[in-house]
C-alpha cells in the first residue's frame, strides 16, 4: 500500500493488538517484563531480539508514540523523554565529547540557553551564537572542533523564522549534525528533515499533547545517531512514563485538526493586533509584515499558534495589559486548548540578562500569546479590553 497521509498515520499507527483485540492501545503500566527462560533472557539483554525489557529502556506505549513521530517527521528512529528539556540535554550529552563546539542561533528557549552557557562548559563544550537575521555569519563561527549546528524555528518567544534549507546546506558543507527544535511548528506544519536536518527534537508537552495534561519530549533522526542517544538515556534514565506516552500517542490522533484551528485563530488574532493603535509591532510567520514571511511560506504549511507583539508604553503598559486579562490564562506554558498570555522578560526568559534578552528581541513590553481553540471572537474581545 502507498504511504498514508499524515492524519491517517497519526491514527492508524499502533502497536500489535493483544489477544483481547482492543481497538485502542491499552496502558502498559509495568516497570518490567518477564522472559520465557534463561536463553530468552540472555538473548534479550544481548539485543539479539527486539523485545521489551524494562520501561526505562522500552515500553509498548512509548514505542507506539515514537513510531508515530518518526512517521510524521520522516525519521528512521527515535527515543521518548520525560520532558522536552531532557530530550534537548540528552541529545547533546550523547553526541558531544569534551572539547567539542556548538554553533547555535542566539534565539533559543531560556533553559536551552542556560544549558549552553552554564552547564555544558563544565565539560569543556562551548557554544557560539549567531543572530537570526545574520545567518551569513554562521560559517565564520565554525571551528575545527564544531560538531553541531542548532536552531529553533519558529523561535521562542519572538517567533523568528530561520531558513532550514540554508542551515541544511551549511551543515552538509561542514559535516555538522543539524539539530532542529520543531516544537512551535510540530511535524504537521514543518518537516526539518526534508530540508537537511539530522535530528528533530520536540517538547511534546506543548502542541503534541495540546491540552496541558502531561510532560514529554522526543528526539528522532537517523538510526545511528539515535542509537547513541538511546544508549546514553538507557543508562541515565530520562525516559518517558508509559502513561504519558499513552496520552501523547492519543493526542497525536487529533494533532492535525487541532493545529489547523490554532493557526486559523492565531492569524486572526495577529491581524487584529497589527491594526491596534496601542501595539508597536506584531510578529506572526504568516503575516506579510513578518521579516521572514517568504521563508515561512516556503517551509511551513501554516503559521502556527504563537503570536508575539509589543505593547506601547514599555514594561508598565505590559504589566497593565497582563493584569487586565480576564478570560485568557496567564501561564508559562503554550500549545494548550486554552489561550495563554505570557510576559517572557519576567517569566520564561527572566534568567537572561537585559542585554541578552534585547539581542533576541525580547523587550520589556513583548508579550507572547499562545492562541487556543476557543471561539476567536472571544479571544480577541479579551485582548481588546485588556489593551484598553
Amino acid at each position: 500500500m502507498n504511504k498514508k497521509h499524515f492524519e491517517t498515520e497519526a491514527i492508524r499507527t499502533q502497536i500489535e493488538r493483544t489477544e483481547f483485540l482492543e481497538h485502542s492501545a491499552p496502558l502498559y503500566l509495568s516497570s518490567s517484563f518477564v522472559f520465557e527462560d534463561a536463553e530468552d533472557m540472555r538473548a534479550s539483554f544481548a539485543e539479539e531480539k527486539e523485545r521489551n525489557l524494562y520501561s526505562r529502556f522500552t515500553n509498548p506505549n512509548t514505542t507506539e508514540f515514537v513510531d508515530k513521530i518518526c512517521k510524521m517527521e520522516g525519521a528512521e528512529a527515535g527515543y521518548a523523554f520525560a520532558t522536552g528539556m531532557s530530550a534537548v540535554f540528552s541529545t547533546f550529552a550523547a553526541l558531544l565529547n569534551s572539547g567539542d563546539h556548538i554553533v547555535s542561533a542566539r534565539s533559543v528557549f531560556g533553559s536551552t540557553h542556560a544549558l549552553f552557557t552554564k552547564f555544558l562548559p563544565k565539560w569543556n563544550i562551548e557554544t557560539s551564537y549567531f543572530k537570526v537575521d545574520e545567518v551569513d555569519s554562521i560559517e565564520e563561527l565554525i571551528q575545527p572542533n564544531t560538531k553541531i549546528l542548532f536552531a529553533e524555528t519558529p523561535t521562542n518567544p519572538a517567533v523568528d523564522v530561520l531558513d532550514l534549507e540554508f542551515l541544511g546546506e551549511v551543515a552538509k558543507k561542514h559535516n555538522l549534525i543539524l539539530i532542529v527544535d520543531n516544537c512551535f511548528a510540530t511535524p504537521y506544519l514543518q518537516k526539518p528533515i526534508d530540508f537537511g536536518a539530522h535530528i528533530v527534537v520536540h517538547s511534546a508537552t506543548k502542541l503534541i499533547d495540546g491540552q496541558g495534561r502531561v510532560l514529554g519530549g522526543v528526539a528522532v533522526g537517523p538510526a545511528d545517531l539515535i542509537r547513541e542517544i538511546y544508549l546514553f538515556s538507557r543508562n541515565t534514565g530520562p525516559a518517558l512514563s508509559p502513561f504519558n506516552a499513552w496520552v501523547l500517542s492519543k493526542s497525536l490522533e487529533t494533532l492535525a485538526v487541532r493545529v489547523d484551528r490554532h493557526c486559523e485563530n492565531a492569524l486572526k488574532v495577529a491581524e487584529f493586533l497589527e491594526a491596534h493603535d496601542k501595539v508597536n509591532f506584531v510578529k506572526y510567520p504568516f503575516l506579510k509584515s513578518h521579516p521572514q514571511y517568504e521563508i515561512a511560506k516556503k517551509q511551513m504549511k501554516k503559521g502556527g499558534s504563537i503570536v508575539a507583539f509589543e505593547v506601547k508604553g514599555g514594561v508598565e503598559a505590559g504589566r497593565r495589559f497582563l493584569n487586565n486579562i480576564k478570560m485568557c490564562s496567564l501561564s508559562a506554558n503554550l500549545g494548550d486548548t486554552r489561550t495563554i498570555v505570557t510576559h517572557p522578560a519576567s517569566t520564561t526568559h527572566s534568567k537572561l540578562s537585559e542585554e541578552d534578552r534585547l539581542q533576541v528581541g525580547i523587550s520589556d513590553g513583548l508579550v507572547r500569546v499562545s492562541v487556543g481553540l476557543e471561539n476567536v471572537e472571544d479571544v480577541i474581545a479579551d485582548l481588546e479590553q485588556a489593551l484598553g
